[in-house]
């Protein structure tokens, strides 16, 4: 808290998560300043007026008509059980840019020249040294069908050559010598290793000094040439989206790693690469087997160049890589960490245990973005969104909360998109309501004063589809749609008309115009057969949560009291 007087200083109420503050005499106490901050820990700031409320519902849900009675239509969602409430705090940090996408500098472009005949040597050298491991992989994989027993151990020694050119191929893209920190453990002490993910050289650093039974996508695979060394390494494929996928492929990390005839197991929980500069949430397939677990940490110095794979092109970031003169690479090897005990059957501990310490070593945050955060980036990227960056959500942290898929978080991101974010990505009411074809009236300005939160008469993504989630997931959703449903389907037809959707906005917005009429019956109307069905009806709640509230004010607290 900023105060006029430079020799005040206001305190910082901490308090533990769950914990009400009881004592009101440290309110009391600082009600001569503007407002104080109560910091929860792992929760989000919430701010407080000098009274002690939250500043934002005072202003926007704490109305009374004038009788000095409170109006339930102040929130628009009251009927459903939902009321207006903070986001949260969201990592400011963009764990997948690259720092230097383009090439800044007099010296780097004076140094690039210079270097081009070298990159001719080194790709030359790289092809010849791929294909002498490729014909190696293919002698040591030839008749061998049974891909579920372990490796026979003169194919894993022929391997070792391919290993050897795998130090070669790094050799080659500027990586002449690379420093190792502390020792990797051995199987029997650390089944399974973990590191976190900052560049495509990893698993080729890990194949040369591990050769370990990695965890990867089913696409790699298909890569040629490489897909065929992936294979040598006993591979367990894995399909992030499909949940039978990711239950076999925990089940094969346990049956590989209690046996001691196949290498160590090796996972890059992240589940996608990052900039090294912060790490993003765990999937927990290295964690629910409940073996011990050694943590690595890789780290790339550099000054002119950002050899992290994040929003950059897999090419581009080859060709600067063989444009340097040298590359730098750190791997430090952690102290092994055992589960504990009392916590045999909560993966998320051991995880958030092991994460914990890779990051006090790397000294940076672990946010709770995912794959999917690095999707929605990618998304708003191809339609065009400035700044893709301010489309993070940390999706671990929204299906933590709200179970949500990546899909239906790409189907709200779209939506949004169509309102016409700005620079920074924020949209303002106009936009808000004009793509919903609502008119703006009171009502209206009450729906979009729910979605903003932090009262800046404009709302971000984050807002937008946390205020989305919250509604769509409340347990009487569902329920309230079929009441709705009914009450709009007077005849009890099966399907709503354009006029009976034109007689329920009639009584929201008593001053709608027919073209606003229309905008919202063709967003009901999804199969455009001029009639909305239940169906129709259902799925276009579904995706646009926001309509409820019409339904809402329309029937009233009282009509949706009935269901219970």
């Amino acid at each position: 808290m900023i105060n006029a007087r430079d020799d005040y200083k206001a305190p910082l109420l901490v308090r533990d998560p769950g914990k009400a503050i009881s004592s009101e005499s440290t309110m009391k106490e600082n009600s001569g300043s503007e407002g104080e901050i109560l910091l929860d820990i792992d929760d989000q700031p919430r701010f407080l007026s000098s009274n002690g409320h939250h500043k934002y519902r005072d202003r926007d849900y704490k109305r009374s008509n004038g009788d000095g009675i409170e109006d339930d239509r102040i929130n628009p969602f009251s009927a459903l059980g939902v009321s207006p409430g903070c986001v949260g705090t969201v990592c400011s940090i963009d764990p997948f840019r690259n720092h230097t996408p383009d090439i800044y500098g007099i010296y780097e472009w004076v140094k690039i020249v210079v270097l081009l005949p070298l990159v001719v040597v080194r790709l030359l050298a790289f092809v010849i040294v791929l294909s002498i491991g490729f014909v190696i992989t293919k002698s040591a994989l030839a008749g061998w069908n049974d891909k579920h027993r372990p490796m026979p151990k003169w194919r894993c020694r022929l391997m070792w050559a391919t290993r050897f050119t795998a130090r070669c191929i790094l050799f080659c893209w500027g990586f002449h010598w690379i420093r190792r920190i502390g020792k990797p453990a051995s199987k029997a002490i650390a089944p399974i290793v973990v590191s976190n993910h900052v560049s495509y050289t990893d698993p080729i650093f890990f194949f040369y000094e591990l050769f370990p039974s990695i965890v990867t996508s089913e696409t790699h695979d298909k890569i040629p040439f490489v897909g065929t060394i992936i294979r040598a390494m006993q591979v367990i494929y894995v399909d992030r989206l499909s949940r039978k996928s990711r239950k076999h492929a925990v089940a094969e990390i346990k049956r590989k790693a209690s046996c001691n005839d196949f290498p160590q197991v090796m996972l890059f929980p992240e589940g996608t690469t990052t900039n090294g500069r912060a790490l993003i949430s765990f999937q927990l397939g290295a964690f629910i087997p409940g073996f011990p677990v050694q943590p690595v940490v890789v780290r790339y110095p550099h000054v002119h160049f950002d050899p992290s794979w994040g929003k950059i092109s897999l090419l581009k970031l080859i060709f600067r890589m063989l444009t340097q003169i040298h590359n730098f690479m750190e791997v430090e090897y952690l102290p092994v960490i055992f589960p504990i005990e009392s916590k045999m059957e909560n993966p998320a501990f051991f995880a958030k245990k092991v994460g914990y310490s890779m990051a006090k070593v790397i000294n940076v945050v672990q946010s709770e973005h995912s794959h999917g955060d690095l999707i929605l980036a990618t998304r708003a990227s191809q339609i065009g969104l400035v700044s893709p960056s301010s489309y993070l959500v940390e999706m671990a942290k929204m299906d933590r909360l709200f179970k949500l898929s990546i899909e239906d978080a790409v189907g709200f991101l779209e939506k949004f998109a169509s309102m016409h974010p700005d620079s920074s990505g924020r949209v303002n009411i106009d936009n808000f309501l004009a793509v919903l074809g609502m008119p703006r009236t009171s009502f209206s300005e009450q729906i979009f004063c729910f979605f903003d939160v932090e009262a800046q008469h404009s709302i971000t993504f984050t807002e937008f589809l946390y205020g989305s989630m919250s509604i769509l997931k409340q347990p009487k959703f569902p329920l309230v749609c079929e009441f709705a449903f009914k009450y709009c389907d007077i005849n009890g037809k099966g399907f709503l008309s354009k006029e009976e959707v034109e007689r329920i906005l009639e009584l929201a917005f008593p001053c709608i115009s027919q073209n606003n009429v229309y905008q919202i019956f063709k967003i009901f109307d999804l199969d455009g057969d001029e009639a909305v069905s239940w169906d129709d009806f259902k799925t276009c709640l579904e995706r646009n949560p926001v309509f409820i509230a019409l339904f809402s004010a329309l029937i009233g607290k009282d009509g949706f009291s009935c269901m219970e």
